[in-house]
């Protein structure tokens, strides 16, 4: 296990962890500005939504396997090895010579991603006390606040005045200083005995996960939900998961055991974590959209109501532990769920368009329900476990909330597609409208529609937001349930009493 550090040591490898977690948190948003750029001179413009799922993808299935890793061989050589991993696909990605090319290396980078997911957040709770932990949360969800503002930046302004491979190339330095100061500061001792590593589970967990995710971001996309592809792709991703679940029972150190979900406090925690995962999709993927189409925002404008509940989050985390430490972390994670219902209802409650410091306001309560929801949930679950099991303890709550993006991501896509496809359909005849989706956003943007039709599309996008937000209340509601029946008792004591 971790050895206790002393003061100084503790600042490095704090600044160690959030240097390797900005890696992780910047490397989306930082692309995303940049695709324009990478497409002119890579070409495949079609592909380019595969530079995101294919990292997606590979850090959500890869997140069970390096939590079980850590537990078996220590923090330290895992977090390492999955930093390299990181950074190797980073700079390959700089020299692709194509889309596909840049697509799987964008995978290799989330093959390291997975790493500094599910090892980041288990060794916050090795090294630091109960008290500690909300703080060192703070500290940790503060880097994807400030990944959400510079990432776009820095990707924009590398395309602009450099080149889209700077925008993987920083990796390299900030990746050499994390392992270095790793290295340096951080000591352990793991118990020295033979493990029997569950190969055959870990495969088709693999499998499994990683074709039901492929499934949720390729239907209504590349192929219609209700569909031959669909059925088969979704019926395949059954039965590995069964197969996954029958090997996991009779394994000796399986990689998903089965306690994390007969365990009534894991199993309501990890279930709010998909929850929680899900609703952030609404503002993420579609909120942009909304405040650029409908309210008139410019793009920075837009990205900074983004940023709001990336203000709220850390925060709130930070502020966490003295609720937690008063009322115990079930009822803090109580509050957290209430926020997450009050947010996501309150926006269905702004009138048409909805001034700008109510969205922001919104958006800061959102973020602030996120972080005291996930921070207390997380730190209660890591002290209800000994240190052997923290790591697939920690990875399961990590994985739970990647799981619930790609169901939120699927989720409002077809509710998006749907509600705005239908508006399209019934507008009056007589008027020139755009035929799909990908013809509507940029005139609504860019204002090259008379003030008629532009009204008309306006509202079909306000309606489509509101369907979303309608479905992210109701999964609220649901992780507020799902709270509320934890046996309270128990989750306190587990954390109190360590």
């Amino acid at each position: 296990m971790s050895q206790a550090p002393d003061r100084s040591q503790r600042r490095w490898i704090l600044a160690a962890l959030m240097a390797t977690m900005m890696l992780a948190a910047m490397d989306i948003t930082i692309v995303a500005t940049a695709i324009p750029q990478i497409a002119s001179d890579l070409g495949a413009f079609t592909l380019f939504t595969w530079l995101f799922s294919s990292y997606l993808l590979a850090q959500t299935v890869t997140i069970p396997i390096y939590g079980k890793l850590s537990d078996l061989y220590g923090r330290k050589p895992v977090l390492i090895a999955g930093t390299l991993v990181f950074l190797i696909g980073s700079a390959a990605s700089a020299i692709s010579w194509s889309m596909a090319a840049l697509i799987v290396f964008r995978g290799l980078q989330g093959i390291g991603a997975g790493s500094i997911m599910a090892t980041v957040n288990t060794l916050a709770g090795d090294l630091y006390s109960v008290q500690e932990r909300a703080r060192i949360q703070g500290w940790l969800s503060s880097v994807w606040a400030i990944s959400a503002i510079i990432g776009p930046t820095l990707g924009g302004a590398f395309a602009e005045y450099l080149s889209w491979r700077w925008i993987f190339l920083i990796n390299l330095p900030i990746g050499a200083v994390a392992i270095t100061l790793i290295g340096l500061f951080l000591r352990e001792r793991v118990p020295h005995r033979r493990h029997r590593i569950d190969f055959a589970g870990a495969s088709v967990v693999l499998l499994g996960v990683g074709t039901l995710i492929f499934g949720l971001l390729q239907a209504g996309q590349a192929w219609p939900w209700l569909s031959w592809p669909s059925l088969a792709v979704f019926a395949g991703a059954g039965i590995l998961i069964a197969l996954a679940v029958r090997i996991e029972r009779k394994a000796a150190e399986p990689i998903m055991p089965a306690w994390l979900w007969n365990h009534r406090v894991l199993a309501n925690t990890n279930l709010a974590m998909v929850g929680m995962g899900l609703i952030m999709m609404a503002p993420i993927t579609y909120l942009p959209t909304f405040a650029q189409s409908v309210l008139g925002l410019g793009a920075i404008a837009a990205g900074l109501l983004l940023a709001a509940m990336s203000i709220g989050w850390p925060v709130a985390s930070s502020l966490s532990g003295h609720l937690y430490l008063r009322i115990g972390f079930r009822n803090a994670g109580l509050c957290g769920a209430v926020l997450i219902v009050g947010a996501t209802l309150g926006f269905l409650a702004l009138p048409y368009p909805g001034p700008i410091w109510a969205l922001v306001l919104d958006q800061v309560i959102l973020g602030a329900g996120f972080g005291l929801l996930a921070t207390p949930l997380l730190v209660g679950v890591q002290s209800s476990v000994a240190w052997e099991d923290r790591g697939v303890v920690t990875s399961a709550n990590m994985f739970s909330r990647y799981l619930g993006q790609s169901l939120g991501a699927a989720m409002f896509g077809a509710i998006f597609n749907a509600t705005v496809g239908d508006r399209l359909a019934r507008a009056p005849l007589n008027q020139p409208l755009p035929i799909n989706l990908s013809a509507l956003i940029d005139p609504l943007q860019n204002h090259q529609l008379s003030g008629e039709i532009e009204h008309y599309l306006q509202h079909a996008l306000y309606a489509a937001i509101h369907h979303i937000y309608t479905g992210a209340a109701i999964v609220a509601l649901v992780v507020l349930g799902l709270v509320v029946l934890m046996p309270r008792s128990r989750l306190c004591a587990a954390g109190m009493n360590r």
